[in-house]
């Protein structure tokens, strides 16, 4: 297998630069005629060659995002192609819908999975999910740009998998960071032999001590920072230095709630531009927090590097390879009129994330809010009746306790 997914890994600063000022002048032009562009309808697409350009340029949140596509259902008049001219439509909490193409790395999870070392004559379990939301997909049409087999395995029935893993010789594994020790574990239980010894994973934090468990049980452990909007953002290589940079897209780091640059290295709002024609999202705000790491990679690969994934610039949290939004737990406490307020906690037990939901109510059982809290929430979790004012009045609804050192 090559060392580089293709060349432009290792482009010059200035090949990248007059690549960019040939081809983000393009995407403007793209975005300009679309409705949901309107707010660059004034703009020169020749002006905008560079990144200190695009940054005059305002900032597409989310929630201008799930305003554009209630006023222009599906897509908010963002795309190039109508819902027909695409492979898939995906639904994420919101709602906010997604377009999904199969073409040739359309997602631009190859050039990740390729960093792993997956290629010809591995054979993923892809534990991501395939119901609705496109995590599932994205890996999957990774995949097939390294020309890799896919056991599409979904997420859940963990003996199954455990078996089919040993059946088919699963050699790689993608799916959320902790999912796969289930696996594992589950496997040891059966008596079970696995050959896996990589592993792509995302979704989620990956801990210290958990990519440690992995390299001793002979796992490689890779991940990846990517949204179902955006596709692959960036990526670890085995030199393990932060994320690189993907070649398709343009990373700035702002002050969170303004599209205004950071100084380098400060943690600021991940705003992402993609080059993808189909959908040309222009100055897109992630929510999500890092930082410019100074310097290229030891492993020869050339674009900037960020930190990573260092916390939400909202109190949008990321629990189990989900997001829950303050508005789910709005939507929680508005289904129920004993409830006054709740509060949702993202916390570990060992290795595994787990979601604690906190619910001021005046009696009753945390069971009876059950139902509720999964399909506002769109996960299960702890349930916790307390009494009417003891949550802290400090504005909070979602509250991350985890670690991430």
């Amino acid at each position: 297998m090559s060392t580089y997914f293709d060349t432009a890994e290792t482009r010059s600063a200035d090949e990248r630069a007059a690549a960019v000022a040939r081809d983000l002048p393009i995407q403007i032009e793209e975005a300009r005629r679309l409705s949901g562009f309107a707010v660059l309808k004034d703009v020169d697409p020749a002006t905008v060659t560079s990144p200190a350009a695009l940054a005059e340029l305002p900032v597409l949140r989310k929630s201008d995002l799930v305003a554009a596509q209630k006023a222009h259902p599906p897509f908010g008049g963002l795309t190039n192609l109508p819902l027909a001219g695409f492979a898939h439509v995906f639904q994420s909490p919101g709602p906010i819908y997604e377009p999904g193409g199969n073409g040739h790395d359309w997602w631009r999870m190859g050039r990740f999975l390729h960093a792993c070392g997956i290629g010809k004559g591995d054979i993923v379990q892809n534990c991501f999910g395939y119901h609705l939301t496109p995590a599932g997909m994205i890996f999957e049409n990774g995949a097939r740009a390294v020309g890799a087999t896919v056991l599409p395995a979904g997420t859940g029935q963990t003996e199954l998998q455990a078996q089919a893993a040993h059946d088919v010789g699963t050699t790689a594994y993608a799916g959320t960071p902790d999912y796969l020790k289930v696996i594992l574990d589950k496997a040891e239980e059966m008596g079970l032999s696995l050959g896996i010894t990589r592993a792509a994973v995302g979704g989620g934090a990956l801990f210290p001590s958990l990519r440690q468990e992995y390299a001793d049980r002979g796992i490689s452990c890779l991940q990846s920072y990517a949204t179902a909007d955006l596709g692959n953002i960036a990526y670890e290589s085995p030199a393990m230095e932060g994320m690189i940079v993907d070649e398709g897209v343009i990373v700035e780091i702002v002050t969170p709630g303004t599209g205004t640059p950071v100084k380098p290295g400060e943690v600021g709002e991940v705003v992402v531009t993609t080059l993808n024609p189909d959908y040309p999202l222009i100055r897109f705000a992630t929510g999500d927090l890092s930082a410019v790491l100074a310097g290229s990679s030891p492993c020869g690969r050339t674009n900037m590097r960020i930190k990573g994934w260092m916390g939400r610039a909202d109190q949008t949290t990321k629990i189990k390879g989900m997001f829950v939004r303050p508005e789910q737990v709005a939507a929680l406490v508005a289904r129920h009129a004993e409830i006054s307020k709740a509060r949702v906690i993202a916390d570990r037990e060992g290795e595994m994330d787990v979601m604690i939901v906190r619910i001021e109510a005046p009696t009753g059982e945390g069971d009876r809010y059950a139902s509720s809290v999964v399909d506002a929430l769109k996960l299960k979790g702890k349930i916790e009746i307390v009494p009417p004012g003891s949550l802290p009045n400090d504005g909070k609804v979602i509250e991350d306790l985890r670690s991430y050192d």
